[in-house]
């Protein structure tokens, strides 16, 4: 079989398409690579999903936390406290096994039981936290000579905080956003891990790579292929998240605009 001929069978196996079976014996460099390759749909998936979502969910945690009443101010402390105060690993396991309990009773929360779905509610409230305290943090450092501006121009309410105090607080916050979302889709790979079972042997990069290395007793290729993915995965996301962070800064004169520094978050 030609490499060709493998990438057109297990390409897209991780969603359904192609070979139904795995392959069991001389493992071929093309298969670790199109396999594992196949699996970072999955990671893509759940990062770019709960990524996009947990932005404006981050957004009103944010507001809410910054607000003066304590019926508004306590939920969003008490939410970023549990999700960042715990380890993600351990709200994979907690989310499964409660899903699973309300799954006799109420029958909408069978999906959440598989992977796809409960794994990415999971990524989606934890990356809410942890973004939700970083725009907080950048709502604390908006000048308040842009806010006082605004008053004199007459801006109020929703005028101001979509003119005003929301871009202000993005582009602040940004750089370190874009920290959280390269750690979120390294994240991803918990899944694997944790209690979600990935269905049919359809699972993520990481699944992949751990069946070679099972089935070869050689980790030394499978892991390093996983990481080259992630590698450009990281690379793709601090380009596009760049492209934002030069859209924030456009009116600042060029000195003033700052660039993306990435900082790996050893320990979360």
């Amino acid at each position: 079989m030609s490499c060709w001929e493998t990438i057109l069978d297990y390409g897209l196996r991780s969603v359904g398409i192609g070979e139904r079976l795995l392959p069991r014996s001389d493992f071929t460099l093309c298969q670790q690579f199109t396999l594992i390759g196949s699996g970072m749909i999955w990671n893509i998936y759940f990062g770019a999903f709960a990524l996009c979502a947990g932005f404006f969910l981050a957004t009103a945690v944010a507001l809410g936390k910054a607000a003066k009443r304590p019926l508004i101010r306590k939920p969003a402390q008490w939410f970023i406290f549990i999700f960042r105060g715990s380890p993600l690993f351990i709200q994979f396991f907690f989310a499964y096994f409660l899903f699973l309990s309300l799954k006799s009773a109420y029958p909408i929360f069978s999906p959440l039981t598989s992977a796809w779905a409960g794994a990415l509610v999971v990524l989606f409230l934890n990356t809410s936290a942890y973004a939700g305290e970083i725009f907080y943090g950048a709502l604390q450092s908006i000048p308040k000579g842009e806010t006082e501006a605004a008053d004199a121009y007459g801006l109020s309410g929703w005028s101001r905080f979509r003119r005003i105090i929301w871009p202000t607080m993005l582009r602040l916050a940004w750089p370190a956003y874009t920290n959280e979302a390269i750690f979120l889709f390294h994240a991803t790979t918990l899944v694997f891990f944790s209690g979600f079972p990935a269905l049919q042997q359809r699972g993520d990069a990481l699944y992949y790579a751990s069946y070679f290395a099972d089935k070869t007793f050689n980790p030394f290729v499978p892991y390093p292929i996983l990481a080259g993915y992630f590698i450009l995965l990281t690379l793709a996301v601090i380009g596009l998240f760049g492209l934002v962070n030069k859209r924030l800064n456009r009116h600042l004169p060029q000195e003033k605009r700052k660039t993306l520094k990435i900082k790996p978050q050893i320990i979360r």
